[in-house]
């Protein structure tokens, strides 16, 4: 009978040659693990755009402001991308970016982030909005999709653990921002005098975030870091500047093209929409000028291929982005406190004029869609890319037709116009409030690079 040598006691070329096959089974092991883990994580990026558009849906039904949505879409997103920057160097975590940021945020080195990341945005999203629990079944249904992707129930288990613990973190750390204390603050009352801002028709709602300038900023230093060029002067003398201004925007109105109606139906984004008939008021409910933005972020980065941790960062600081610029512009609203160009046509020009849409309750000045949807642009163009051609469909669901663009600069000018055609903007506004919005993305493109961020 023939009698076994252990291993020592074999040829060193053949001890090699086992010691090479077993190396190999390892590494073949480890590479087809890492594959499944990397083709699950891929499968995921689909659902990154209903998780986010769950959010939108809440604040619609909730008819929550365009700043406190912003404010909503950073947080629930900024929690998803501490786990992915946590747990992979390759990306900056927050606290890197944000002074006030805890830099121990997150879940470190957790083996497979990209799940429980998914799952934060739901997580966040039912703890932190008013009507949140409503995300619960969608969430339900995406854990049900995990598992049909080969995520196992303990995976699920997990990750829906680790993300409710940093939900839980993220939700402590925005009771500091100061959101809390603008109940506190005295109640805005209009100026009673020509050119200052006054509630306007239908509803005539009181002014919305008068305060919003007082919340804790993220990126950018102040609320006054960005100032706008001044506004034209009130002035109804014929010719002053202040006139022709008005004039454009009321012979826009008197007969606006077809292509204008659309450009302006398509940005509305206005949550308080209020239809009246005899006593009668109805209310319809639409996307914020930020939730289009972030909506746009989600269908580039999917028809770009973009992975998906890649995907949750470019969502974070597209939220952070419109989070600042909406300060910038809220702090300039209120400062200036101009009236819109419903209130000045209708009292000097033509009682009966309305603009094509419906004016938002807050004062004119500057265009906050201008701000973000320019801050918006350069952010993204940085990012994903300059001249990338995309169609828009985030207004489908409101019966609008897509529209096709070739760049987010494109898309933001559009944007930014349609204030004039929908006639709830002078053009002052808005092109001083696109130069107000440039400075604000181009200023976190800055620090991004700074911080050693690479494309």
């Amino acid at each position: 009978m023939e009698k076994k040598s252990f291993w020592w006691e074999l040829p060193i070329n053949r001890c090699r040659r086992i010691a090479i096959s077993l190396f190999l089974s390892y590494c073949f092991f480890i590479t087809a693990a890492t594959l499944r883990a990397q083709s699950r994580e891929e499968m995921l990026r689909p659902y990154v755009q209903p998780a986010v558009f769950a959010l939108s849906k809440v604040m619609m039904h909730d008819v929550v402001s365009p700043v406190i949505a912003s404010r909503y879409y950073m947080y629930c997103t900024l929690g998803a991308y501490s786990i992915i920057a946590s747990s992979d160097k390759k990306y900056i975590h927050p606290g890197t970016l944000i002074a006030h940021f805890p830099k121990e945020l997150g879940v470190h080195n957790l083996k497979d982030p990209s799940l429980a990341a998914l799952f934060c945005i739901y997580e966040t999203g039912m703890s932190i909005l008013p009507s949140g629990m409503d995300m619960m079944r969608e969430y339900e249904e995406v854990k049900e999709k995990a598992k049909r992707i080969g995520y196992t129930e303990k995976d699920i288990i997990e990750s829906a653990a680790v993300a409710s613990s940093v939900s839980k973190e993220i939700v402590q750390y925005a009771k500091q921002d100061g959101y809390f204390k603008l109940s506190a603050y005295p109640k805005y009352r209009p100026k009673r005098k020509d050119g200052f801002w006054f509630p306007t028709p239908p509803a005539y709602m009181d002014a919305v975030d008068p305060y919003w300038r007082t919340m804790r900023t993220m990126i950018i230093d102040s609320a006054n870091q960005f100032p706008s060029a001044p506004a034209a002067a009130f002035d109804t003398t014929s010719n002053s500047p202040f006139s022709k201004l008005t004039q454009e925007v009321y012979q826009i109105g008197k007969s606006p093209t077809n292509i204008q109606r659309e450009i302006a139906g398509f940005w509305d984004c206005n949550p308080f929409v209020v239809a009246t008939s005899g006593h009668m008021s109805l209310g319809f409910k639409k996307i914020s000028p930020g939730g289009h933005w972030m909506n746009i972020a989600s269908i580039v980065s999917l028809h770009q291929n973009i992975p998906f941790r890649k995907m949750i960062q470019i969502l974070s600081f597209e939220s952070l982005t419109l989070y600042d610029a909406f300060i910038v512009c809220w702090n300039e609203k209120y400062k200036t406190d101009r009236a819109r160009p419903e209130t000045i046509i209708n009292k000097f020009i033509d009682v009966k004029w309305q603009p094509i849409l419906q004016t938002p309750p807050f004062p004119e000045y500057t265009s906050g869609h201008s701000v973000i949807s320019s801050a918006s642009a350069e952010l993204l163009s940085f990012l994903i890319g300059e001249n990338i051609s995309y169609t828009d469909d985030s207004e489908v669901i409101f019966e609008l037709a897509p529209r096709k663009y070739n760049s987010f600069r494109e898309a933001a000018n559009e944007a930014s116009i349609s204030r004039l055609y929908g006639g709830i903007h002078f053009r002052d506004a808005i092109e001083n409030g696109q130069e107000q919005g440039k400075k604000v993305g181009l200023y976190f493109i800055e620090k991004l690079k700074k911080a050693g961020f690479q494309r």
